[in-house]
C-alpha cells in the first residue's frame, strides 16, 4: 500500500483562494484590524482555513455570526483551562498502532490524514491537525491494515482524520478496497466536513470511490459534520444528493456550540434540513474539553433541556442522540434527558405531563 498522498492542502477550491491567515480574514472583512495581533498568536498555534464556500456564508463585521464563530479565530482560544486536554477523548491511550484507535470491541477509527478543508475553532483534535501535520506513511498504513486484518472482532472501520475526503479519489478507493478485502470487516464509515466546506470537490470520481464497499458486498456510510442550517446551502445539498443517489446512506453529527446552535429554533431548523436532504441525524455531541474552547461549551443541563424541547417539537426522524465522549478514553455515553420517574412508575409525555405506567385503569385488551 502506497503512502497517503494527493491534494491534502488545497490552496484553492473551485478556483478561489482559501483564507489561511488573520490578515487575509481581515482583508475579507471578517476580522477587525485591531484584533490582528492577538489572532496572529492564535494562528501560530492552531491552523486556520476558511474555504470560499464557507466564506460566502459568513456575515462580515459580525463577530457573533454563528458561521464566523465556527471558523474565524478568536483570542479566547489561547485561554486554556485546567480541565482541558490536548487529547480530550483519550485517542492515544487506545492506539495500538499509528493511525488506529481501537476503543470499542467491534470497531476502530482509521486516521488517514491530519489535514482538513476547514479548521473548526472548537475541534477536539486541534493540536493534531493542520498544514504540515502529514498523513500516514506507506509503512504506517500497511501496519494499520495488518492490525485490522489480524483482529477478527473488528466489524466496522471508521475513516476519519483530519478529513479523509481530502484524499484523491484514487487513494481513497485504494484504502477502501484494501479494507473490503478483509473478510471480517463488514461496514465502512467515512466522517467528513468536505461537502459543507468544499462541495465542488464531491465529484463523480469521489462518489464512485465512496461506493467501493457496496460493489464488494460491504456496507458504506458517510457521516456529515454540520452545525448550523446555513451550512446546508444549495451546493452542499447537491453534493450530498450525489452521494445518496449513488446508494450510499448519509448520517450527520453535530456539536452543540454556544452562540451557534444552542437554541431550539436553530437546532430544529438544522435537524429538519438534514432530514429534508435525506441525511439522518445521528449524534449531537456535547463539546469536548479541548484547549481554548470553553467559550463554546454549554452545560449538560442546557443540552438536555434542548433535547427535551426537540422531543415535542420535531419528528422522530430529526432526533439525534445527545452524547458525551467521556474524558480519558472511556467512550461515548448518551446523556439525554430521562422521561421516566425515579421509580419507573410513571413516564412523561412530550407536553410535560406524567402518566402512570402501567396505567392504573388499563384499557381492555385490544382497546387503544
Amino acid at each position: 500500500m502506497k503512502a497517503i498522498k494527493g491534494n491534502v492542502s488545497g490552496e484553492k477550491v473551485a478556483g478561489e483562494r482559501i483564507l489561511r491567515t488573520p490578515a487575509e480574514l481581515a482583508e475579507a472583512g471578517f476580522v477587525a484590524p485591531a484584533r490582528l495581533a492577538a489572532l496572529q498568536q492564535v494562528a501560530a498555534r492552531y491552523a486556520v482555513a476558511v474555504t470560499p464556500a464557507l466564506a460566502a456564508l459568513i456575515e462580515a463585521g459580525d463577530a457573533d455570526d454563528p458561521m464566523a464563530r465556527q471558523f474565524v479565530p478568536d483570542a479566547r482560544e489561547l485561554d486554556a483551562r485546567p480541565e482541558e486536554n490536548v487529547d480530550p477523548i483519550g485517542d492515544d491511550r487506545f492506539s495500538p498502532v499509528e493511525g488506529v484507535v481501537h476503543r470499542y470491541p467491534d470497531r476502530v477509527l482509521l486516521k488517514l490524514i491530519n489535514a482538513c478543508a476547514v479548521y473548526c475553532r472548537f475541534c477536539f483534535r486541534r493540536e493534531r491537525v493542520g498544514p504540515g501535520k502529514g498523513a500516514l506513511s506507506a509503512h504506517a498504513l500497511r501496519a494499520a491494515l495488518d492490525y485490522i486484518g489480524s483482529t477478527p472482532q473488528i466489524w466496522e472501520v471508521i475513516l476519519t482524520g483530519g478529513d479523509p475526503l481530502l484524499l484523491s479519489a484514487r487513494r481513497l478507493a485504494a484504502v477502501l478496497n484494501a479494507l473490503c478485502d478483509i473478510p471480517h470487516v463488514k461496514v465502512l464509515r467515512v466522517h467528513t466536513r468536505l461537502p459543507v466546506a468544499a462541495p465542488d470537490r464531491v465529484t463523480a470520481m469521489l462518489v464512485r470511490a465512496l461506493g467501493a464497499p457496496i460493489r464488494k458486498g460491504k456496507a458504506s456510510f458517510v457521516v456529515l459534520h454540520a452545525n448550523h442550517p446555513r451550512e446546508l446551502a444549495p451546493a452542499v445539498r447537491a453534493a450530498c444528493a450525489r452521494v445518496i443517489n449513488a446508494g450510499i446512506p448519509m448520517l450527520s453529527q453535530t456539536v452543540l456550540l454556544r452562540g451557534v446552535n444552542d437554541d431550539v429554533e436553530t437546532l430544529s431548523a438544522l435537524m429538519r434540513a438534514l432530514v429534508e436532504c435525506r441525511i439522518k441525524p445521528y449524534y449531537l455531541h456535547h463539546a469536548d474539553l479541548a484547549p481554548g474552547t470553553a467559550h463554546f461549551r454549554t452545560t449538560i443541563a442546557e443540552g438536555q433541556a434542548l433535547m427535551r424541547t426537540l422531543h415535542g417539537r420535531v419528528s422522530g426522524l430529526c432526533q439525534p442522540s445527545y452524547v458525551l465522549d467521556i474524558p480519558g478514553g472511556y467512550g461515548k455515553s448518551p446523556i439525554g434527558p430521562s422521561y421516566l420517574s425515579a421509580d419507573a412508575s410513571a413516564v412523561e409525555d412530550f407536553n410535560g405531563r406524567m402518566h402512570a405506567y402501567p396505567p392504573r385503569h388499563a384499557p381492555a385488551c385490544g382497546q387503544r
